[in-house]
């Protein structure tokens, strides 16, 4: 019955990860996602290597898709100066558009359901179990994960405390097709924001920024506020000047929040950009959700199994292993935004990783996790 299956919310990668390791262990589940697959999201793209065994190990690791692979690291800064620093770890280059996908056709394959174009309008949690309503339909379960997002409608159901705050950041991605070395992420620079460019799959480029919405604001559209902020960088006006884009329109985001989150917020355990978003220039965001998706459900399996014995325990654990393994690094990734997006601020990033190279290696390897399995 549905009411004995765990719900997930969201069928992004901490959902879909999530229920593949849950159909592994046997623990039936439903996913609830609001579109349907295949489809684009406002991402990077780009998976560091520390996820690679443990995909490897679920059997999902997404050779099929010819995934680039990325060992250098370009910084440029407002002016166009930059710099090149080599990734000791590396990652792989996927668009969330083939890689989820790839996900969802491989948690289909082992049994587990989906509800897609379905969004869940209410969570409420009574008398050890979950109600979730659907605009036409009600579930009941024993435990939900709350995997949607970097910001959804639940969010202000659940009066979650980073919601009472506006953010003011837009993001915006698009795929091209670009002169860019296969091997290379970038990140460049650009008034009050970055752009960040790297492969993924079959040639494309992903070409992903976060800008203020002043600026958005200021210009009144996209096009006209990328030609008069995003070319003060000599090297972005060159690339977005040359490049072939692939959609009329990019996906965008409005209001990304980088604001602490908790990763258990009314019962509801929280995966992926639910539970904390780090900022996008540490280029760590699809590895930290499939990360999370992995600690849940290391706790979940033994709770189904009775080898933890209540709810109570089984949040105090979650929470002090997702703090113990995220907290720091969203700290340190808040920190280091601030280096980005002014002129004296971008400058003085380029002049640290020129100069002072093991010092800036340690600050890119901070906002990285251990490779696990």
């Amino acid at each position: 019955m549905a009411e004995d299956k765990i719900i997930i919310i969201g069928g992004g990668l901490g959902g879909l990860i999530a229920s593949l390791r849950l159909a592994e262990a046997g623990i039936p589940s439903i996913v609830m996602e609001k579109r349907t697959y295949p489809q684009h999201r406002v991402c990077g793209e780009y998976i560091s290597h520390e996820v690679t065994p443990f995909l490897r190990s679920l059997h999902v690791y997404p050779e099929s898709l010819h995934p680039a692979q990325i060992s250098r690291f370009q910084l440029s800064s407002i002016a166009g100066r930059s710099a090149l620093l080599p990734l000791e770890l590396g990652g792989f280059g996927v668009s969330r558009y083939a890689f989820d996908n790839f996900l969802y056709t491989r948690a289909r394959a082992v049994g587990v359901e989906f509800l897609l174009d379905t969004e869940a309008h209410a969570v409420r949690f009574a008398n050890d179990r979950f109600e979730v309503e659907t605009a036409d339909r009600s579930f009941e379960a024993r435990v939900v994960i709350g995997a949607f997002g970097k910001r959804s409608r639940l969010d202000v159901q659940l009066k979650r405390s980073f919601v009472q705050k506006r953010s003011p950041y837009v993001g915006v991605k698009y795929h091209v097709r670009a002169e860019h070395p296969l091997d290379l992420i970038a990140l460049h620079n650009f008034p009050g924001g970055y752009c960040g460019m790297s492969h993924v799959e079959d040639g494309k480029v992903n070409l992903c920024y976060l800008t203020h919405r002043d600026n958005v604001k200021a210009y009144g559209d996209l096009r006209a506020m990328e030609q008069a902020v995003l070319y003060q960088n000599p090297l972005l006006r060159d690339i977005f000047m040359g490049a072939e884009f692939l959609s009329v329109k990019p996906e965008t985001i409005n209001e990304i929040s980088f604001e602490t989150k908790q990763p258990v917020e009314d019962h509801i355990l929280m995966a992926g950009d639910a539970a904390g978003m780090i900022t996008p220039l540490c280029g760590n965001g699809m590895a930290m959700a499939i990360h999370s998706a992995k600690i849940l459900t290391d706790l979940l399996i033994p709770y189904y199994r009775s080898a933890i014995p209540d709810r109570a325990v089984l949040e105090k654990r979650y929470t002090a292993q997702w703090r113990a393994q995220f907290a720091a690094r969203l700290w340190r990734g808040r920190q280091i935004q601030r280096l980005f997006g002014s002129e004296t601020a971008s400058r003085l990033a380029i002049g640290l990783v020129l100069n002072v190279r093991p010092l800036a290696k340690a600050i890119v390897r901070s906002t990285h996790g251990d490779v696990f399995a």
